[in-house]
């Protein structure tokens, strides 16, 4: 019998080509455990950091996902697809003659910050209980509200003119650091919509998933070999901020009770035991903190 996997995060390296759930499914084979999850779904034409709970880190995934992303990306403007990147058929071809350093900078800036953003109709969030890509592929039009998110950044790396199937495209290289639930596909869409000639991804990387970046990103090959946990104590001190109890305290958060007269900073802190164990994640109320979720 396999010895029981440890419980923890693994920062995969996604490849092109495979669907988030079909890493998931690789790392459960890696593993020995039927108990992996994922934060953050990766199209399958993007790449880069994907973070893969094992045992008792899934139920930090969520946690974990509420957090800061970074991807690198390349725009194609004067052209759109229906799924706003180059996977999805072309809906129209305009061509991004004439386009402008100074009007690209403008379009940018507008979609930098706190904006309100409408998701692509081809993402995963759900309709009625149905995927909204899954609407879309059976033929239905589907319209998804706005909502608010955040580009703290927006950054402009290169831009190359070039004549792709006859038709006169802007390539633009870029740089976007942004909160959880920010579509990149959805930002190359309306910065070519700003600028009147359409827009799409052709390439997208993720760099960064809050404190974790492509430094520690391990490929699935590489994976083979060691599957690289990061256990969750580590996790957990890298992620949120930290509060050492004592043996009393360990034993009642330990059974997920309510700590008096304990003071916490607003969100969630993460508590652990007097040898270091990773106990739970608490939260402040009524003059005192508790559980968000227990890890004991």
């Amino acid at each position: 019998m396999p010895e029981a996997a440890t419980s923890g995060i693994v920062v995969v390296d996604k490849p092109a080509g495979l669907t988030s759930h079909q890493v998931v499914g690789r790392m459960r084979r890696l593993a020995h455990t039927r108990k992996v999850g994922h934060a953050g779904t990766l199209d399958p034409m993007a790449t880069g950091v994907l973070l893969i709970g094992i045992e008792r880190a899934t139920r930090l995934l969520g946690h974990l996902a509420l957090t800061e992303k970074e991807y690198e990306a390349t725009i194609r403007l004067g052209v759109s697809t229906v799924t706003d990147d180059a996977e999805g058929e072309i809906t129209e071809t305009h061509g991004a003659v004439g386009v402008t350093d100074e009007a690209i900078a403008a379009g940018i800036a507008a979609l930098t910050g706190e904006i309100q953003q409408i998701p692509s109709s081809v993402s995963a969030i759900k309709i009625n209980g149905v995927r909204s890509y899954a609407r879309v592929r059976a033929g239905d039009q589907v319209e998804l509200a706005a909502r608010p998110v955040t580009v703290s950044r927006f950054d402009l790396l290169q831009r190359t003119d070039a004549d792709v199937e006859t038709v006169a495209v802007v390539d633009l290289d870029v740089r976007v650091v942004c909160s959880s639930g920010t579509y990149i596909r959805a930002l190359a869409r309306d910065l070519g919509r700003s600028l009147g000639v359409g827009g799409h991804l052709t390439r997208l990387r993720r760099t960064r998933v809050g404190g974790f970046g492509s430094a520690e990103s391990r490929t699935l090959e590489q994976l083979e070999d060691d599957l690289g946990i990061i256990d969750l104590p580590t996790v957990t001190r890298q992620t949120f901020r930290s509060l050492d109890l004592t043996p009393e305290q360990a034993s009642w958060v330990r059974n997920g009770r309510r700590l008096p007269d304990v003071s916490l900073p607003t969100g969630l802190t993460a508590l652990y035991a007097p040898d270091g164990e990773f106990l739970a994640l608490y939260r402040p109320a009524d003059g005192g903190a508790v559980a968000e979720a227990v890890f004991v």
